[in-house]
């Protein structure tokens, strides 16, 4: 008996994505992670030295597996260090001072201003005492100057 042709149904998006497997259960290898970040592997082993916060599930046999949660974190992670230009030192301090999650959403974080008894007092940057003591002698020197050619 032949077969009959199977009748197509289009699927909506929410059915796609049902029966569409996008992440394995068990996670990803190492392997597999370093391919859909576009990284190499020992990228990866490095980042899970650098960023306490990256714990990939580890097997007995010392295999790394990346859910989805920790691809996440790996996004971020490549995004702030070779799309936004942090260092690694930065990155963390970045991450610590934000939140994890925040950063993940990719929304714009506006800075906290620190509370009043944490602001340095308002000077110039980068001037310190003994600069603007020869920026003073400088001025008074200037000023003697323009007095003598006024006369």
């Amino acid at each position: 008996m032949p077969r009959q042709p199977s009748v197509r149904r289009q699927k909506s998006k929410s059915d796609a994505r049902a029966t569409m497997p996008l992440f394995p259960e068990r996670g990803l290898k190492i392997g597999e992670a370093a391919r859909a970040l576009g990284v190499e592997t020992y990228v990866l082993r490095f980042w899970e030295t650098q960023f306490p916060f990256l714990k990939p599930r580890h097997t007995r046999t010392k295999h790394r597996f990346y859910n989805e949660k920790d691809l996440d974190v790996l996004r971020l992670i490549k995004r702030l260090l070779h799309d936004e230009g942090f260092t690694i030192v930065g990155a963390n301090k970045h991450i610590k001072e934000f939140g994890i999650d925040a950063l993940m959403t990719g929304k714009p974080i506006a800075k906290p201003a620190p509370p009043s008894s944490e602001r340095a007092p308002a000077r110039p940057a980068g001037i310190d005492g003994q600069a603007r003591r020869v920026l003073n002698e400088v001025r008074r020197d200037l000023e003697s100057i323009h007095k003598i050619l006024e006369d």
